[in-house]
């Protein structure tokens, strides 16, 4: 899309340089820059970056949550829960350049109301994009002789998960 130069030019003139505006009760836009700024003013301030997780290169430490499932990262330990199950991975989890990871951990596929069979090990991939971290993770069932795999599921920095029935642990143990 070409823009003619005239339009362009008529930005760049300062607001000082149009006449006057008469004082009055009404709020008046002086101009096209004036419109400009205040627009991006605007649009500027519906962007909240708090929302944002740190980027330091590490998976954020903090609430992760959606729909039944929910992330808790500790500097220490990582807890995750899918619905009913739940399970562990270590903390302090280093990014790659386009926001992945790979990690073993544990899990246990029987875990509510009582938690039935041992924690099985487990695989965590994720990528982190923005305030969205994508996970998916496959469970070795050394019980039933299969994989198990779960997800991808996408979680949010910052909000609270929204689990169904199950509840969700509220502070992941220390990862060994």
């Amino acid at each position: 899309m070409r823009i003619p130069l005239a339009s362009l030019l008529t930005f760049a003139v300062p607001v000082a340089a149009q006449p006057p505006v008469q004082s009055s009760s009404e709020p008046v836009a002086r101009g096209p820059l004036t419109r400009l700024v205040l627009a991006g003013l605007l649009l500027g301030s519906c962007v909240d970056s708090s929302l944002l997780p740190p980027s330091d290169g590490r998976l954020a430490l903090g609430t992760w949550g959606g729909e039944n499932s929910g992330v808790i990262v500790t500097d220490s330990a990582g807890h995750v829960h899918v619905g009913c199950t739940f399970g562990d991975m270590p903390g302090n989890i280093l990014l790659d350049a386009t926001g992945r990871f790979t990690v073993d951990g544990s899990y246990v596929l029987r875990a509510y109301p009582v938690q039935v069979g041992p924690p099985l090990p487990a695989q965590f991939s994720g990528r982190v994009a923005g305030n969205t971290l994508t996970l998916a993770i496959a469970v070795n069932d050394t019980v039933e002789k299969k994989v198990v795999a779960l997800g991808p599921i996408s979680v949010v920095y910052g909000r609270q998960p929204r689990m169904g029935p199950c509840p969700i642990c509220r502070a992941p143990r220390r990862w060994p």
